[in-house]
């Protein structure tokens, strides 16, 4: 693993996007023993405004808390992908949810209809921020499965740690099956 490991996770407010950074972050720090640190924005409106998180994952400690160039953006909005795609790094990875990001300024891209795998793994396309995390992983291996399965599984709401670890299936699923194009 580099030394530092910027990722910058971008949609719209009621996306998860948040949780799922926080998710990842403690996969990180607290199941697979990294440094990680985890920031977050969004709009003025909860639903519907910008948002994103940010993870910066490491194996020494992290001096400078917040992305200066992203190593992976994934953006599961037409928004967050025109905003953020000039600062993701040359070689940086971007995934998008080609449910809802039509215009990708790449051809070196992960086109991933994740809103749909969230609605055929859980008929609810609220879990998108999980099957994002498990495409992310599967992708990345930037943490261990296990790590991300306990992490999921602790900030699950009550009642959802099922749901939400078979979205977490489907990402590490179409992890598998999905190539950058």
């Amino acid at each position: 693993m580099n030394d530092r490991y910027e990722i910058r996770l971008a949609g719209t407010g009621g996306q998860g996007l948040i949780l799922a950074g926080i998710i990842l972050a403690e996969a990180a720090a607290i199941y697979d023993g990294k440094n990680a640190v985890q920031t977050q924005s969004y709009g003025p409106e909860a639903r519907g405004g910008a948002s994103r998180a940010e993870v910066i994952i490491s194996s020494e400690p992290i001096d400078y808390p917040e992305v200066t160039q992203a190593d992976l953006l994934l953006a599961l909005s037409q928004e967050a992908c025109d905003k953020y795609y000039y600062n993701l790094k040359k070689d940086g990875l971007l995934i998008v949810d080609s449910d809802r990001v039509t215009r990708v300024p790449t051809n070196q891209a992960y086109q991933i209809p994740i809103a749909s795998i969230a609605r055929e793994a859980t008929e609810r396309t609220i879990t998108s921020n999980v099957v994002s995390l498990g495409i992310i992983v599967g992708i990345t291996g930037i943490v261990s499965r296990t790590a991300i399965e306990k992490a999921v599984a602790a900030r699950a709401p009550k009642g959802t740690q099922e749901m939400n670890l078979k979205a977490l299936a489907a990402g590490l699923e179409a992890a598998a099956r999905f190539r950058r194009r």
